[in-house]
């Protein structure tokens, strides 16, 4: 147990993203997700995950299957124990504890949540485990958390991984943290930490087990995508040989990024629905947050090409994006409504007027209230000093 790699493997989480997009995808990646998600069953014997799955309507009840999964996870739990008892008489502490954490995987990789977590935590209450021990412990906990999408678990391990980390992790395991807290703060739509995260360990990424290297790079883009300004975007994300080496398989991704970055927003505009449908409509991570994601990246163009100008017609934005004038000026409408884009639309002349907000004077007025704010502490402190 030296890497901890065998025990961060179980559960398979590209399976949970297998059985996300049988609900949620396009016919043919609801086709492709059943063929994988019935490959993935059977290589790891997943009696109690096949059974939950045939309970929600994902497959018909195989009887015979059922009794063929039964039999071979039966058939390795025995072995397991056999390999403990045998560490028990003939080995020490170290080689005990591993052999429970193998049996605790176990668990995992058939699906059985409630005692893989149980497993676990006897073997992390342990006097007997090491600090790696108990840190791989703590990222198959995270794991089976990230597989049944358990907030509350997977925060209360991240937070644990923290605390065992600070006493002496190492590389390996502290990098491993940080992409899992990358996915999982873009699951909580916390962007701005997600982007710093994805940054800070991209060119050290080494955790295939948590997902592909493109699936990674797609949700950290996506991430920067929404909070990095334009120059940073170019300098960081597009032009980084990482993503750069992945791009290919997420053609979607680059297209929208780099066309927003070079003005063409009609390919910007098109790029964003084939993110939507092709990765965020299928992420787990992504989904609750595809329609804030949408706007927020149409408020971005918007905003990014009204720089520009001081007025330009409706005509000529509808015609930059590939709409129709009444899209656009619905959607200017309401964002102008929300406080969203600085602008003034004359329906009557047909033209957009920007009113940029006087950020130097906000400034000053916000400067002057703090400082009446800190003379007001002042007189206070100096009254009670007096006295």
């Amino acid at each position: 147990m030296a890497d901890g790699a065998i025990f961060a493997k179980k559960p398979e989480l590209t399976l949970a993203q297998h059985k996300f997009a049988v609900f949620n995808g396009t016919p043919e990646q609801r086709t492709e997700a059943l063929q994988k998600l019935s490959d993935g069953i059977k290589q790891d014997k997943m009696v109690d995950f096949y059974a939950q799955l045939v309970s929600e309507g994902v497959f018909e009840n195989d009887a015979a299957l059922a009794k063929e999964l039964e039999a071979g996870s039966t058939a390795q739990l025995a072995e397991l124990d056999k390999n403990y008892a045998e560490a028990k008489e003939e080995h020490g502490d170290l080689e005990q504890n591993e052999s429970s954490i193998h049996r605790a995987v176990f668990f995992a990789q058939i699906g059985a949540e409630d005692r893989a977590h149980a497993a676990y935590e006897e073997v992390l209450q342990r006097p007997t485990t090491t600090l790696n021990q108990k840190l791989d412990i703590v990222f198959g906990k995270l794991r089976l958390g990230l597989f049944a999408y358990n907030p509350q678990i997977i925060q209360k391990e991240i937070e644990r991984a923290h605390e065992l980390v600070n006493k002496g992790g190492d590389w390996d395991r502290r990098n491993r943290l940080k992409a899992i807290e990358c996915i999982w703060h873009c699951s909580q739509r916390q962007f701005k930490e997600a982007s710093d995260l994805f940054i800070e360990c991209l060119s050290t990424f080494a955790s295939p087990e948590l997902m592909s290297m493109a699936d990674f790079v797609c949700h950290g883009a996506l991430a920067c995508a929404v909070v990095m300004t334009r120059a940073d975007i170019k300098k960081k994300v597009l032009d980084a040989p990482e993503v750069v080496e992945v791009m290919g398989a997420i053609p979607a991704v680059e297209r929208m990024l780099r066309s927003l970055y070079e003005c063409n927003y009609a390919s910007f505009f098109t790029a964003l629905a084939d993110v939507e449908t092709q990765h965020l409509r299928v992420s787990r991570y992504l989904f609750a947050h595809r329609r804030y994601f949408t706007r927020e990246m149409r408020i971005r163009a918007y905003a990014q090409l009204l720089e520009s100008y001081l007025s330009l017609t409706l005509k000529s934005m509808a015609e930059s994006f590939g709409v129709s004038q009444e899209f656009i000026d619905s959607e200017l409408s309401r964002f102008v409504a929300a406080g969203r884009l600085h602008c003034v639309i004359d329906k009557v002349g047909g033209i957009v007027v920007t009113n940029r907000p006087d950020t130097k004077n906000a400034q000053y007025q916000r400067t002057v209230k703090q400082g009446d704010l800190l003379l007001n502490r002042i007189q206070k402190l100096a009254g009670i000093v007096s006295m």
